[in-house]
């Protein structure tokens, strides 16, 4: 998925959110905001718009002295998630299909996206009353259910910090025994790593790999030789969010994506309004 001109502004609100959440003063604002313009500029954008955002929050992290600028947001959202979580696991056991309200719940968790939402407001708790009433293709959820009825292994490409924490009950349905969450390598705007997992309750219940990098998607060129061979090997593979769609829709395997698409680029790609919720298996997923 190539990198649009729209792209640009997201990136620059990204950056005035960092300044704003890390209360820098005038001259290191101005300072980061150079340094991400002049970033934009000299990048090749036939890319995909995470590996862009890589070499920005590079840069952020770099220039605020901070390799984790995000955290506090993160660690909020884990908290707000895991408070959420028990009401969310009995209503989907409570539902008339577990897995489908499983399947909502997970992608509802999408909302969580600093990236995406840089300057405005998340309100999860609204976005999880409303999930069981969203729309979903029950066909692709049909797609999903046979895929995994027959694998033996399934990778989980996971997204973002707190949004994880609303991955587990579809996680714990697929089963323990087979499924792998790969997170992030190193700290990605809100972005899930190993330390969002274990604060998530994930690495206790999982088997969890980093992917090796920084950047805020899938694009395997930058990934460790273990996660590679993972997603190679996998029965299946699930992508969870904007980044992993961007960076992995045009790949050659089967993946089945869960999103919300939260920006025009995305949605227009996917042929649906901003706000869809989105299970979609690539063309060579298998049926």
């Amino acid at each position: 998925m190539k990198t649009h001109l729209e792209c640009i502004p997201c990136f620059v609100r990204q950056t005035l959110t960092a300044a704003k959440d890390l209360e820098l003063d005038e001259d290191a604002a101005v300072r980061l905001m150079r340094r991400t313009l002049s970033v934009t500029l000299q990048l090749d954008w036939s890319l995909p718009p995470p590996v862009m955002g890589r070499e920005i929050h590079r840069a952020i992290r770099e220039i605020t002295r901070n390799p984790d600028p995000y955290l506090r947001s993160k660690v909020a959202a884990t908290e707000t998630a895991l408070g959420l979580l028990p009401e969310i696991e009995s209503t989907i056991a409570g539902s008339a299909d577990p897995f489908q309200s499983a399947v909502k719940f997970s992608i509802a968790g999408n909302v969580i996206d600093l990236g995406a939402k840089a300057g405005h407001e998340i309100d999860v708790e609204r976005t999880f009353r409303e999930a069981l009433d969203a729309s979903i293709d029950e066909g692709e959820v049909a797609k999903l259910r046979q895929a995994l009825s027959a694998a033996r292994s399934v990778l989980f490409l996971a997204d973002n910090a707190g949004e994880i924490v609303f991955d587990r009950p579809l996680l714990e349905l697929i089963g323990r025994d087979r499924v792998i969450v790969a997170v992030r390598g190193s700290p990605t705007i809100n972005d899930a790593t190993l330390a969002d997992a274990e604060r998530s309750g994930l690495v206790d219940r999982f088997r969890v790999v980093s992917n090796g990098t920084d950047m805020p998607g899938t694009w395997l060129d930058d990934c460790s030789p273990e996660l590679i061979e993972l997603f190679e090997s996998a029965d299946v593979v699930i992508a969870k969010g904007q980044g992993n769609f961007e960076t992995l829709s045009d790949h050659g395997r089967g993946i089945f994506f869960l999103l919300m698409a939260k920006c025009t680029l995305v949605a227009e790609k996917l042929g649906v309004p901003v706000g869809t919720y989105v299970l979609r298996a690539s063309a060579t997923s298998k049926d």
